[in-house]
This record gives C-alpha cells, structure tokens and sequence, in this order.
C-alpha cells in the first residue's frame, strides 16, 4: 500500500479544504440531492483506491448524522493477479476496523472477456454492477454510494465532448441515477481528487494504488495522462470549468426536457397501430427547433427504448424532412424498429418493421369468403341469378359473371397496376388513384385489390369499381362481391 499523494494534476493556487469543510460539503451535497435519508442501508462501492477510501471515511463520519446504515462492498475482478487480491484483503481489514459489515466477491472478469468477446471496461462494469445490486438485495439497501468526484465528471464531460455529444451527453454524470431497483448515488460529484488526497494524508487513511491507471490502452486513461495535462496549459482549471459547464447544462437539459414533455402532451397522439404516435407538421414546425429535435427523441424513446443509433445527422434527417414543403409523402426507417412516415400534412411514427404485409387469395365461380386481415375486413362473393337485394355503395360490387375471367385475385397492388374508370376514356394508374384519395403511403399495400385472370383490375374496395364485366340490364348471372369490417381494421377501411 502507499500514497497517491502528487498522481493527480493540482489546480494552481487552489487551496484544498479542510477535513470539516470536506465533510460539510459533502453532508450539502447529501442533504441538497437527496442521496439519503434516515434509515437507509447504504452500500458503499469500494475498490480500496484513494477515492473510495475517502468516500467510505466520510461516509462513516456522516453515518450518525443522517442516521443512515453502512455497508462495505468490494469485487476482485482478478486482472491484476496478487494485487487484485491484496487489494480485497485491504478492504475487508478496513471495513473490519470500522466495523461495518463487508460483502465481496471475485469474478473471473478475463474469462468473461474471452467467452463474450466484450471490451475489458464492459465486462468489469457489467461484472461490477451486478455484484452491487446482489450486495444491496441481501441488505435490505435501496441506495449503492460510488465514488466519482469532480475531476472523474471533468474527464466524462471532455471524454463525450470529443465523440460529439449532445448537451443531454455533457451534462455529464448524475449526483443519483435509479438503475433498477436501487439508487445510485454519487456524494463525491463536487469534490475534486487534491481535495481527496489531502483528506487522506491528513488523517494517515492508507489506500492502494491500482496499476492498471497508468495503462494507456485505455480511453480515459489516455485523456487523464496525455490530454489533460496539455489542456490545463491553456486553461489551469479548466477541470472547474468543465464541472460548471455539466452544472449548467444539467439544468438546461432538465428544463428542455420538461418542455419537450409538455409539447409531447400538447401535440403528440398515439396512433391507431399498437404503440405509433403521430402530430400534425404545422403544430411541428411552430416549435423551437430545440424543441423539435427533442420531441422527436422523446416520440422514439416512447416507441423503443433502444435509439442509441439515433445520431445528429439521422434525427436532423427527419426533422428537416418534417418541415421540408415537398414531397408531401415518404418514409424513413430510423434505425431497426422505428418507421416515420409524412402522409401530406400528418405524420407518423411506427414501431416494427419498414415493410408492409402483403397478400393474395383466390376466388372462383363459385364464390367464397376472403379474409383479409392486413386490410381489417373480409370479402364474401356468391353467385346468382338475380341481381343482389340490399345496400350497395362503394364496399360492394356486382359483376357480369360470364364476362369474369376466373379464378379471380384478390392481391396487394404492383407496380403498374391499372383500372379501367367508369366514365373515364381508357385506364388511370391505382398509384395516381391511391394520391387523388391522400391514401397514406404505408397503408397503400393494405388496400386490397379484385384482378381477374388476365392481370385487369376489376374493383378496389372503397375506392373505384372498374368498367370492365360490370353487371348491366342484359346481365343474367350476377357475381356479387362485398366488403365488410372485421373488428380489428384500421385506416384502410373507412366507415
């Protein structure tokens, strides 16, 4: 064991504070965020470093105060050999001579690594929260204390600078975060490392030195060691600046995302499939367009948990499409679950797959029945010699049956489908049919279509009846064809 005491880059003329000023702040930070309240079990994160040493000395110098309950936990993640284990023995002596009760564990963590193919951080941190949450479920704790301090935020917020984030990514770490069914609690946000070591040497708290920090194979390890120390050459606190900006950002984030809530309230509906959402463009387009990138990230966040790959470039793809005049229909698929679509001045946010689902059934002479789920109704065709009794109306249709060309289909569209149109010289693509009726592009291979054997469209239901085999006053035998509901349609059938 030894002292870390100069590992850290010191802020110059800074002077660090006092063991009562240490504890004070750190009791403001508790009382401030909430991180505790009487009558907590807290399990305390500790690798046996300078950071968690401290946390673990101020904790328990608090404990009274807040009247809350303390416990030790330490993982060996046996990548350093005989240190790793120097190290598990270090913190149980320790909690033993605070008299606390310890939980450890060790993990084969390289062996994971080699069975998963995940990057060693992954696997430590994955090993590391799981063993956490199983120390805090056999205690009884609904709070686990880490000990991230200020210069662990600065490096974080510089760190997600670099790769591009966003301010809800600057704001950096939270002082608690719920993960699960415990509290992740973090005292030590506002505290910087100097202020730390000199907490521990003044009071002669020995600590160990973790070898694996001087390893530049890792990220943060590089931005600490190399980036750092030439950033402070510009800025000597830049570390305090850093902070600040994740303070300020942190409640600016809070606000927008109110905001982006209430907007979502205001303007969002949930749409008629299982967990769509949609808004009109023009209530869109009054936002800020801070607000726009927001809402949109809140919409996907509400259809699929998972928009990781929801980068800057992907969201300002729809946002901008939103607003864009034309053309006023399309589609993109934003990352593997979520689907938008502009259907003229509506749109719609969809969770499943990007493709539609197609059809085909068959009809002959005799008639028959037809279920259409995809398109929420079922056709039922009979054939007779007298014309049908009832309703008629553009969900029916009757047919000259000796000039139907059978077996008849009923089918999604195709490219180049067309119709003969009553009234109409020659024939009208079902394309152009389909846009003259803003029929939403998504719903367009839902709408079933009536084809005799030779490929000519004799009826789409609802939409047009062909001039082809129609049934006429010189008609003897009558095919009658009707749509109706099913109970679970949707907007491709009207009512």
């Amino acid at each position: 064991m030894e002292h870390e005491n100069n590992e850290n880059n010191r802020v110059p003329d800074r002077k660090s504070l006092s063991n009562w000023e240490l504890e004070r702040k750190v009791a403001r930070a508790v009382a401030e965020h909430k991180l505790a309240v009487p009558g907590d079990t807290v399990v305390v994160a500790v690798s046996g470093g300078p950071d968690s040493v401290a946390l673990l000395h101020l904790l328990a110098a608090l404990a009274g105060e807040f009247g809350i309950r303390l416990v030790v936990a330490h993982l060996n993640h046996r990548f350093r050999g005989a240190e790793s284990d120097a190290e598990a023995a270090f913190v149980a002596a320790l909690a033993a001579e605070l008299a606390l009760p310890c939980e450890s564990a060790a993990v084969d963590v390289p062996a994971l690594i080699a069975a998963s193919g995940d990057n060693t951080q992954a696997a430590a941190r994955e090993a590391r929260y799981a063993f956490l949450h199983e120390a805090a479920a056999r205690h009884g704790a609904s709070r686990v204390a880490l000990a991230h301090h200020a210069d662990d935020q600065a490096e974080t917020v510089l760190m997600r600078l670099l790769r591009g984030a966003g301010a809800s990514g600057l704001r950096g770490m939270a002082f608690a975060r719920r993960d699960k069914n415990v509290e992740l609690i973090r005292p030590l946000l506002r505290i910087y490392k100097e202020d730390l070591l000199a907490y521990n040497e003044a009071n002669g708290f020995a600590f160990c030195r973790d070898s694996s920090n001087d390893k530049r194979q890792y990220t943060r390890n590089r931005l600490r060691l190399d980036v750092m120390p030439r950033l402070l050459t510009f800025n000597p606190r830049l570390p305090e600046t850093l902070v600040r900006l994740s303070d300020v950002l942190s409640q600016e984030d809070d606000y927008l995302d109110r905001e982006a809530k209430i907007a979502f309230a205001r303007i969002v509906s949930r749409g008629p499939e299982q967990g769509g959402a949609a808004l009109e463009r023009s209530d869109f387009a009054a936002l800020h367009v801070a607000l726009q990138r927001r809402l949109i990230k809140l919409i996907l966040t509400y259809l699929a948990s998972d928009t990781g790959s929801l980068d800057y470039i992907r969201l300002e793809l729809v946002r901008t499409a939103i607003l864009h005049e034309k053309p006023t229909t399309w589609r993109h698929a934003v990352g593997e679950r979520v689907v938008v679509y502009r259907e003229y001045e509506a749109i719609r946010f969809a969770c499943g797959s990007a493709a539609e689902a197609l059809f085909c059934a068959r009809l002959d002479s005799d008639g028959g029945e037809v279920p259409l789920p995809q398109a929420g109704m079922r056709l039922t065709a009979t054939a007779s010699g007298q014309p049908p009794a009832g309703r008629h109306g553009k969900y029916s249709a009757t047919f000259d049956l000796e000039a139907l060309h059978f077996p008849l289909s009923v089918r999604s569209r195709e490219d180049g489908d067309r119709i003969a149109v009553i009234g109409l010289n020659g024939t009208k693509k079902v394309k152009d049919i389909f846009i003259d009726e803003k029929v939403p592009p998504r719903l367009r291979n839902r709408i079933p279509l009536l084809v005799d054997a030779a490929g000519r469209v004799l009826w789409i239901p609802g939409y047009r009846l062909s001039a082809h085999a129609r049934a006429s006053e010189r008609t003897t035998r009558f095919f009658h064809i009707a749509a109706e509901p099913t109970g679970n349609e949707d907007e491709a059938v009207e009512s």
